[in-house]
């Protein structure tokens, strides 16, 4: 039901997802997710054929391999998971995720990247009200894309796959990532807010004990953000930079003196 939005400025601190909230890298990595395994199900006959509805099941803010194997277990497909080095046209779990990166890599390069305007306001007005920041991000390209987006700066840490193969965190949904992600800023997830735009990522935020779950709504639907963890839903994040009293989807009906508190 509508209720009023939580407020980003009265909080110990924001943690963003990256792909899909801060930068809309994640149409470049379903474009490039796509024409892997559209290759791969031809060329091993699996159906049904892969599908956008694929990616938002089983490989949206997950870690890489873990979304390959995710998806092809949905397919009653199993096979080796290989190594981390492994060259792209081999036929493991690592060889078919790195073949993905490649083709990622190659587009962000070429095309290069700009931050969704909303959320570079947003990030803008958190950091002047100094109010910590940091990045939580299963993409191992996270750096990489947060610099081509020219907004590194904003953020005083980033927790991504990269990190999260070097501690060994689970992937989302597990909360390990964010849990990282709070300790890291030095924030109490009971008083401060995590930004999402895959159900996974949700599902970590609010298993990682984050009391406040912005999901933005790029595809994945609202009502399934909810269901997975998220406590709010918006459709853009400039929503937040409206002085009056802004409505969005949440996940449980409060009193008006519920909606005043911070997060």
């Amino acid at each position: 039901m509508p209720e009023a939005l939580p407020d980003p400025l009265r909080t110990e601190g924001v943690l963003f997802d990256l792909d899909g909230v801060l930068t809309p890298t994640a149409e470049v990595h379903m474009r490039a997710w796509k024409v892997v395994f559209d290759d791969v199900f031809e060329r091993w006959d699996i159906t049904p054929p892969y599908s956008d509805a694929d990616y938002f099941d089983y490989v949206d803010g997950k870690k890489r391999y873990d979304g390959v194997a995710s998806l092809l277990r949905s397919r009653n497909v199993e096979i080796p998971w290989g190594e981390v080095d492994d060259e792209p046209e081999v036929e493991t779990i690592c060889g078919i995720g790195n073949r993905k990166n490649a083709a990622f890599a190659q587009s962000l390069r070429a095309e290069g990247i700009a931050p969704f305007p909303g959320s570079l306001a947003l990030v803008e007005k958190l950091s002047a009200a100094g109010v910590p920041l940091g990045v939580v991000s299963s993409s191992k390209n996270a750096e990489e894309v947060l610099a081509a987006a020219g907004i590194r700066s904003f953020f005083r840490i980033v927790v991504d796959g990269v990190v999260a193969e070097r501690e060994n965190l689970a992937s989302k949904p597990a909360a390990d990532m964010f849990h990282a992600g709070a300790v890291a800023l030095g924030v109490d997830p009971a008083h401060s807010i995590a930004v999402e735009d895959a159900t996974s990522g949700a599902a970590s935020a609010a298993a990682a004990g984050f009391a406040t779950v912005i999901g933005v709504d790029r595809g994945a639907g609202a009502e399934a953000l909810l269901a997975a963890g998220a406590t709010v839903v918006v459709e853009d994040l400039d929503v937040f930079l409206a002085d009056q009293a802004t409505t969005a989807t949440d996940s449980t009906p409060r009193s008006d003196s519920d909606s005043e508190e911070t997060a």
